[in-house]
């Protein structure tokens, strides 16, 4: 989508690893197609495999030192869309539940009052519509989180009883058969570019 000096920003699709896997089967990731033609791109964050949207990785030492700081220190804005089970009947909210890896069924993640690591998500209603297979109720949403941890949009529209759409993780039944994919998508991202610090945005428009 966009590649300088310092940076180079990519359009994942549901179904690639960001990075290689163990088992030769996962071999095939964003980070392996993108050195194919870049050699020195380096990778600075993650999506879930199943995630679709904006990816960026650092062309040098210095931009991916700068770049891995920013997410860090969550100087970063990730804004993703979501279709989830139901009808939300609030407008906004936020949740703020702490989150642990469930270590008898990884890669799965809990909710875990004693021992989970912070985890805050905002969310907003943009509008309700139908499943495309089983022409259930769902609710298209905006979700913004504050903090980086793995699955927690997953989890935190679970908690609110309302799992997103094609999750075979999190979806149960009626929710994970209501969709293809995971209907997840990373919209957009704003950094500060690692050449001079100006405010920038990206975006990728949601596939579903």
């Amino acid at each position: 989508m966009h590649q300088d000096d310092d940076i180079l920003v990519l359009s994942k699709q549901s179904g690639i690893l960001s990075v290689p896997g163990r088992p030769k089967e996962h071999s095939d990731s964003i980070e392996k197609r993108a050195q194919e033609q870049f050699p020195e791109a380096r990778i600075v964050h993650r999506l879930d495999m199943d995630t679709s949207g904006i990816m960026i990785m650092a062309m040098n030492a210095n931009a991916h030192r700068i770049l891995g700081l920013q997410f860090e220190k969550r100087k970063t804005k990730k804004i993703y869309i979501a279709r989830v089970l139901g009808k939300l009947t609030d407008q906004s909210g936020e949740v703020k539940e702490p989150l642990i890896c469930d270590w008898p069924n990884r890669p799965l993640q809990k909710i875990c009052y004693e021992h989970g690591k912070p985890a805050h998500t905002d969310w907003h209603v943009l509008g309700y519509e139908k499943t495309n297979k089983r022409n259930e109720d769902c609710t298209r949403v905006e979700l913004t989180p504050h903090t980086g941890r793995s699955h927690q949009l997953r989890v935190h529209m679970l908690h609110l009883g309302h799992p997103i759409l094609g999750d075979d993780f999190y979806g149960r039944d009626k929710a994970m058969s209501c969709s293809d994919r995971l209907e997840l998508h990373a919209q957009s991202l704003t950094i500060h570019h690692p050449n001079g610090g100006a405010l920038t945005t990206f975006e990728d428009k949601c596939p579903f």
